[in-house]
């Protein structure tokens, strides 16, 4: 299959389309169809102006101070979980090598 070549976009056209995105509202999707690009490639180039001005969002910005206690709680609850789990399988694989040493000194019986 013959390699294909990556169109490159100028700096002006990319700003354009970033900013028909922001004043339209339109659907990211619809506004590549229309310019004739990956809408892949114009969400990445709204979301790096969104980033180059300070508009990234994080996920909601700070927490409320009740929202960082049941934070908080959650991520011990979490970690107690992962220890406790840790031993349950340290358990599990000790059990198991007991039942397998049982199993290999117990005499075979063979038919005749």
């Amino acid at each position: 299959m013959a390699g294909t070549t990556r169109r490159r976009f100028d700096p002006e056209f990319r700003t354009g389309a970033v900013r028909i995105v922001k004043e339209t509202g339109k659907p990211v999707a619809h506004i590549a169809r229309d310019l004739g690009i990956n809408e892949y490639t114009l969400h990445n180039w709204v979301q790096m102006d969104r980033h180059a001005n300070g508009q990234v969002d994080s996920g909601g910005g700070t927490l409320k101070e009740s929202e960082q206690e049941e934070l908080a709680r959650l991520r011990r609850e979490k970690a107690e979980l992962v220890r406790e789990l840790a031993r349950e399988k340290a358990a599990w694989a000790k059990e198991r090598a007991e039942l397998e040493d049982e199993r290999d000194d117990a005499p075979m019986l063979v038919k005749p």
